[in-house]
């Protein structure tokens, strides 16, 4: 049962771009893909990148997304353990950062339950519905995108 939970982890996302950061284009992109490769060259890019809060919740969000990629249930895991450290330390270090929330949100409704990784779901859309208005456009469409297809955050929530 864990290990069939573990091998379907993580898939997120309508794809969808928009006319922001190039950075944010690609990690946003990743995230959409089912495409183990562009999640590698997204976390590529990242790495070439100066350190930042930013560049570290988006490598921890997409290190969870390449968990699912990972051989063996212990890679898996392990894998995805090491992105949820690095999205938390920003989150912990800056709690109104509404898209690290929306981030993790994003990850939460579609991490298996067997990771145990939802219990902020209602904190996290209550963030991300309350920072929306003040929101880059481009963020802002892809919140409304995603809010289309989710089980938590509904369209009429950003309303």
């Amino acid at each position: 049962m864990k290990r069939i939970a573990l091998i379907g982890i993580l898939s997120l996302i309508t794809a969808c771009t928009f006319s922001w950061a190039q950075t944010d284009k690609g990690v946003y992109k990743a995230l959409s893909s089912s495409d183990e490769q562009t999640i590698e060259k997204a976390l590529a890019e990242l790495e070439g990148e100066k350190v930042s809060s930013k560049t570290n919740a988006y490598k921890g969000v997409l290190t969870m997304k390449k968990a699912g990629f990972v051989n063996g249930v212990g890679g898996k895991l392990k894998t995805f353990k090491k992105g949820v450290r690095l999205l938390e330390d920003e989150i912990t270090a800056n709690p109104a950062n509404v898209e690290y929330r929306f981030l993790r949100l994003t990850i939460q409704e579609h991490a298996p339950g067997i990771l145990n990784y939802n219990k902020q779901l209602d904190e996290d859309k209550e963030a991300v519905v309350a920072g929306y208005g003040k929101m880059n456009p481009g963020l802002k469409n892809y919140i409304a995108d995603y809010a289309k297809d989710s089980k938590v955050l509904k369209e009429a929530d950003l309303k």
